[in-house]
């Protein structure tokens, strides 16, 4: 759970970065928001939630 709060808090950081710098339109940011609800909602989602783990244990063991 710490794992995935912490994803949402740094995505939510680069998506507001990114809306600041003008680097993506707020549509772009809202189709890409949807598309994560929709991509949750799949049988994918056990997988992607595997990979953000192993990876969060890759970069914290080193």
């Amino acid at each position: 759970m710490i794992v995935s709060v912490s994803a949402v808090v740094l995505l939510a950081v680069v998506v507001a970065v990114l809306l600041r710098q003008r680097s993506v339109g707020a549509g772009s940011a809202l189709a890409c928001t949807a598309f994560g609800f929709c991509l949750a909602s799949t049988g994918i989602a056990p997988a992607i939630t595997d990979t953000l783990a192993a990876v969060a244990s890759l970069v914290s063991r080193g």
